[in-house]
Protein backbone atom coordinates (compact mmCIF):
# COMPACT_ATOMS: atom_id res chain seq x y z
CA UNK A 1 0.00 0.00 0.00
CA UNK A 2 1.60 3.51 -0.85
CA UNK A 3 1.87 6.21 1.75
CA UNK A 4 1.56 9.69 -0.26
CA UNK A 5 1.91 11.20 3.39
CA UNK A 6 5.32 13.33 3.35
CA UNK A 7 5.98 13.62 6.94
CA UNK A 8 6.85 17.23 8.25
CA UNK A 9 10.37 17.10 10.43
CA UNK A 10 10.93 20.45 11.36
CA UNK A 11 8.10 23.13 11.83
CA UNK A 12 8.41 26.81 9.89
CA UNK A 13 10.61 28.88 12.15
CA UNK A 14 8.86 31.47 13.78
CA UNK A 15 11.29 34.26 15.14
CA UNK A 16 10.93 36.39 18.02
CA UNK A 17 13.98 39.26 17.80
CA UNK A 18 12.48 42.15 16.25
CA UNK A 19 16.14 42.25 13.61
CA UNK A 20 15.42 38.77 12.65
CA UNK A 21 10.94 39.48 12.21
CA UNK A 22 11.66 43.06 10.18
CA UNK A 23 13.92 41.28 7.61
CA UNK A 24 11.41 38.10 6.90
CA UNK A 25 8.61 40.76 6.69
CA UNK A 26 10.60 43.00 3.99
CA UNK A 27 12.06 40.27 1.93
CA UNK A 28 8.62 38.39 2.12
CA UNK A 29 6.84 42.15 0.57
CA UNK A 30 9.37 42.47 -1.71
CA UNK A 31 8.99 38.78 -3.07
CA UNK A 32 5.19 39.24 -2.96
CA UNK A 33 5.20 43.19 -4.09
CA UNK A 34 8.40 44.38 -6.14
CA UNK A 35 7.06 42.90 -9.34
CA UNK A 36 3.51 45.12 -9.27
CA UNK A 37 5.79 48.17 -7.85
CA UNK A 38 7.74 48.51 -10.86
CA UNK A 39 5.49 47.95 -13.47
CA UNK A 40 3.64 50.94 -12.34
CA UNK A 41 6.48 52.90 -12.08
CA UNK A 42 7.28 52.15 -15.64
CA UNK A 43 3.66 52.51 -16.91
CA UNK A 44 4.18 55.80 -15.18
CA UNK A 45 7.47 57.27 -15.97
CA UNK A 46 7.88 55.46 -19.66
CA UNK A 47 4.84 53.27 -21.55
CA UNK A 48 2.47 50.91 -20.82
CA UNK A 49 4.19 48.59 -23.56
CA UNK A 50 7.52 48.07 -21.75
CA UNK A 51 5.10 48.22 -17.83
CA UNK A 52 3.95 44.91 -19.83
CA UNK A 53 7.34 43.73 -20.51
CA UNK A 54 8.63 44.55 -16.85
CA UNK A 55 5.99 42.62 -15.35
CA UNK A 56 6.73 39.91 -17.09
CA UNK A 57 10.03 40.03 -16.54
CA UNK A 58 9.90 41.12 -12.85
CA UNK A 59 7.62 37.90 -12.30
CA UNK A 60 10.23 35.44 -13.76
CA UNK A 61 13.43 37.01 -12.05
CA UNK A 62 11.34 37.12 -8.35
CA UNK A 63 10.36 33.47 -9.60
CA UNK A 64 13.76 32.73 -9.99
CA UNK A 65 14.62 34.07 -6.53
CA UNK A 66 11.73 32.59 -4.51
CA UNK A 67 12.92 29.20 -6.03
CA UNK A 68 17.17 29.67 -5.26
CA UNK A 69 15.40 30.47 -1.46
CA UNK A 70 13.32 27.91 -1.59
CA UNK A 71 15.81 25.00 -2.47
CA UNK A 72 18.53 26.03 -0.54
CA UNK A 73 16.59 26.87 2.48
CA UNK A 74 13.76 24.31 3.17
CA UNK A 75 14.84 20.74 3.83
CA UNK A 76 14.41 18.44 1.42
CA UNK A 77 12.07 15.82 2.33
CA UNK A 78 9.64 19.14 3.12
CA UNK A 79 10.16 20.64 -0.45
CA UNK A 80 7.05 19.06 -1.21
CA UNK A 81 4.62 21.25 0.70
CA UNK A 82 3.98 24.53 -0.80
CA UNK A 83 4.71 27.77 1.35
CA UNK A 84 4.07 31.51 1.06
CA UNK A 85 6.52 34.21 0.65
CA UNK A 86 6.67 34.59 4.18
CA UNK A 87 7.76 30.92 5.06
CA UNK A 88 10.05 30.82 2.57
CA UNK A 89 11.40 34.19 4.12
CA UNK A 90 11.66 32.68 7.81
CA UNK A 91 13.27 29.29 6.15
CA UNK A 92 15.89 31.56 4.10
CA UNK A 93 16.85 33.86 7.36
CA UNK A 94 16.76 30.68 9.54
CA UNK A 95 19.56 29.03 7.54
CA UNK A 96 21.52 32.49 6.24
CA UNK A 97 21.56 34.91 8.44
CA UNK A 98 19.50 34.77 11.55
CA UNK A 99 21.42 31.47 12.71
CA UNK A 100 17.90 29.85 14.13
CA UNK A 101 18.19 32.81 16.62
CA UNK A 102 14.14 32.50 17.62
Amino acid sequence: MQNDFIPEIEPTPVFTSKECVFLVNVIAFKLTYIPLILTLMVAFIVDYFYAAATLLISYLVTGIIRSYMRNNSIPKKQQEYSYSDKAIASWFLYRTYCFGKK
